[in-house]
């Protein structure tokens, strides 16, 4: 029998306060994963600090006034419009840079006196612990509670993990794409469109978590047309987050188009940055010349990281990981590793695929507690020692 519905005047207690208590299990049973991957950040902040003693330089500036934090801050203060002009035919327009980021750096600003950088560092201390628990939901979800902490361990202790730490995107993409796919996994279709339709807002790899949603959704179909007596789809809910996951990227691109007057202008924007799709031509020269040259370990370093990415998702078909996360995963990594332009980049750009991590995290559960610490402390000081080093030089274009 289908309960009945509760009357107008009780629906708040009879339905809220099991949802509380539902938040408040979640948020207890993910609360190792968060606790963990707090020190493992603070630690990297602390790492970078220290090293900022001896070089003279502050870890505020670091983490919210270089790179690309300048070009959200600066859009969050003044809006679209900065072009910046270099030697060599290069055009670097801000129209590059997706707006979620500096709307929320906006928002923060006008509510409280921060600095639009400032504002960022709030965003990223807020998004990256949302992001864990995002990626925790998704590790517990299918593998369980031990893997859901490893899997979150091992994403704060990411070589360029001190990023999730910038007033950059990366968390707050991450956050959403995390939670999407989750809400995808439990099928929840409209939350997994909304939240897809703002990671399309976030990041140009947005159409990422959208390819999660639409290639998931058009599977089920296909598999529920194949088998009529199996349960039966919420066809309605499915066709509302297919309709949702795209808005934010198409919103931005067709508004860049209308800007520029040119259909293609999102296009023409990254191509004045050096930036486009060429099938990984230019990343394999690039990786090719350090290969013959005097740069060699670098070379050799490069090739081991993309055999070893490649191999990673490989171990997570071989793993059954479910379609949502090959999907999205698997999309993050072919825009990556086709785009050319910055390559020192990539490793920053492939943060999100978190499902990567995942082999990865069910080999360190399988270890004895002890030896599963250890791996986990010189992984995270490794981590620490080398985001301090980054951002201190060249850091994450």
């Amino acid at each position: 029998m289908t309960p009945l519905a509760p009357s107008p005047g009780t629906a708040r207690d009879a339905v809220a306060p099991p949802r509380a208590a539902a938040a408040g299990a979640a948020l207890r049973r993910a609360a190792p994963a968060l606790l963990l991957y707090a020190a493992v950040r603070a630690l990297g902040v602390v790492a970078l600090a220290l090293w900022g003693l001896a070089d003279g330089k502050g870890a505020r500036h670091l983490l919210s006034a270089r790179w690309d934090s300048l070009w959200y801050a600066r859009i969050a203060e003044q809006g679209y419009g900065y072009t910046l002009h270099l030697p060599g035919g290069k055009v670097h327009s801000d129209m590059a840079f997706f707006p979620l980021l500096p709307w929320l750096e906006r928002g923060l600003s006008a509510l409280f006196p921060l600095s639009a950088g400032d504002a960022g560092l709030v965003v990223a201390a807020v998004a990256s612990p949302a992001a864990a628990w995002g990626i925790f939901a998704v590790g517990d979800h299918l593998y369980g509670r031990r893997t859901g902490v490893a899997l979150v361990v091992l994403w704060a202790a990411l070589p360029v993990g001190v990023v999730q730490s910038m007033a950059y995107s990366e968390s707050l993409f991450t956050a959403l794409a995390a939670w999407s796919v989750y809400a995808v996994l439990t099928g929840r279709w409209v939350g997994a469109g909304a939240l897809a339709a703002l990671a399309g807002l976030t990041r140009p790899v947005g159409a990422a978590v959208v390819a999660a949603v639409w290639i998931t959704a058009a599977v089920a179909l296909l598999r529920a047309r194949r088998r009529p007596d199996g349960p039966s789809l919420p066809l309605g809910r499915m066709v509302a987050g297919v309709a949702l996951a795209p808005l934010g990227w198409l919103a931005y691109v067709a508004w860049v188009g209308v800007r520029t007057g040119s259909v293609t202008g999102y296009l023409d924007v990254q191509g004045g940055w050096g930036n486009g799709f060429d099938g990984g031509l230019a990343f394999g020269s690039f990786i090719g010349e350090r290969l013959t040259g005097p740069a060699f370990p670098a070379g050799l370093a490069l090739l081991a990281g993309v055999v070893l990415v490649g191999l990673l998702y490989r171990a997570g078909v071989r793993q059954g990981q479910p379609l949502p996360l090959l999907v999205f995963s698997g999309t993050v990594l072919l825009l990556t590793l086709t785009a050319k332009g910055y390559f020192g980049s990539k490793p920053r750009l492939m943060m999100p695929a978190f499902p990567l991590l995942l082999p990865l995290a069910a080999a360190l559960v399988r270890l004895r507690t002890v030896r599963a610490v250890t791996v986990v402390t010189v992984v995270a000081l490794a981590s620490a020692v080398y985001g301090a080093f980054w951002l201190h030089g060249s850091g994450p274009p």
